[in-house]
């Protein structure tokens, strides 16, 4: 694989008080021929984020035709999983509705946050999403008490296939608290009813890393392929790839990846939370920089050939 950089498509301005700064994680979904929007969290000025999303035209992903005005989805009721911030992982169709499942934020004390996913449904094409239910539709598990979360679902071989984030740990590091999660597989009849507990499907590399950021999936020809975010001690976050037959069996393959950090700018410290979408003969992969989307996501183009 090779990937050129094409540059950073969007960050808030700071002009909406609900939207003053991020945009994290490039979620796309295709409108239509002429239009990709990107769903992303936006956050306040006390960085509780909310989802709205930032519409690009499919020729050209760097020309911004319209922001959402307003949250599509805001954050939960006082007390839910999600009260503190809310972020799109994965929005796909199914049944004439779109299916958006999104990561719920709530603060702790013993620990700094909990993350656990959710899911809405929009029947207006996306404008507004309405919660199913006002609980994860994956909670906590035995071996996932504080994270299972950052799910990308497709609808494969007539069941629903998550990969997503979960764990139970936290590690000091860099004078912080750092979250400890792999990556897990589970499936599903309809989207909603998951099991109890993933399967382990991707593990760490080494002492060095200790988390995985949203995983995106694509299955081309029968094999499935896989982008990640790798969290590590000594480098924060890059880019990952991964490849496999039956998506549960994965090889990792991260010096294939081809995007790295650049020499400064936006995205000179960090490279995370990819995703791709195919656009006739082109492959743009979406990305977030430094801070974890603080400074907004750009895009690359992917070349296999």
């Amino acid at each position: 694989m090779r990937l050129t950089k094409m540059g950073r498509v969007y960050a808030p301005d700071g002009s909406l008080p609900w939207a003053k700064h991020y945009a994290f994680p490039p979620t796309p979904y295709r409108l239509d021929e002429r239009t990709l929007r990107v769903y992303l969290s936006f956050c306040d000025a006390n960085t509780v984020g909310r989802v709205g999303y930032v519409d690009v035209d499919a020729a050209d992903p760097g020309r911004v035709l319209r922001v959402s005005p307003r949250p599509v989805l805001d954050i939960g009721r006082p007390g839910a999983f999600d009260e503190n911030g809310v972020l799109p992982t994965c929005v796909l169709e199914h049944d004439g509705k779109l299916l958006m499942y999104y990561v719920g934020y709530q603060l702790g004390q013993k620990v700094r946050y909990f993350q656990f996913e959710g899911l809405a449904v929009s029947t207006d094409g996306g404008e507004t999403f309405r919660r199913v239910r006002r609980t994860p539709v994956i909670d906590r598990s035995d071996a996932e008490l504080l994270n299972r979360t950052s799910a990308f679902v497709m609808r494969d071989e007539g069941v629903f296939k998550m990969w997503y984030v979960g764990g139970s740990g936290w590690v000091r590091a860099r004078g912080k608290d750092l979250p400890v999660y792999n990556l897990r597989y589970l499936t599903s009849p309809d989207g909603v009813t998951w099991g109890p507990e993933g399967r382990v499907c991707l593990d760490f590399a080494g002492s060095d890393e200790h988390g995985f950021g949203r995983p995106w999936v694509v299955k081309e020809g029968g094999r499935y392929r896989m982008f990640y975010s790798v969290r590590s001690h000594s480098r924060g976050y890059r880019l990952g790839y991964a490849e496999s037959a039956d998506g549960l069996d994965w090889t990792r393959l991260d010096d294939r990846v081809g995007l790295d950090v650049s020499a400064n700018g936006w995205d000179s410290e960090m490279v995370a939370y990819a995703s791709v979408v195919r656009q006739r003969d082109r492959t743009y992969l979406f990305y977030n920089g430094n801070n974890c989307g603080q400074t907004g996501f750009g895009y690359a183009v992917l070349d296999r050939g």
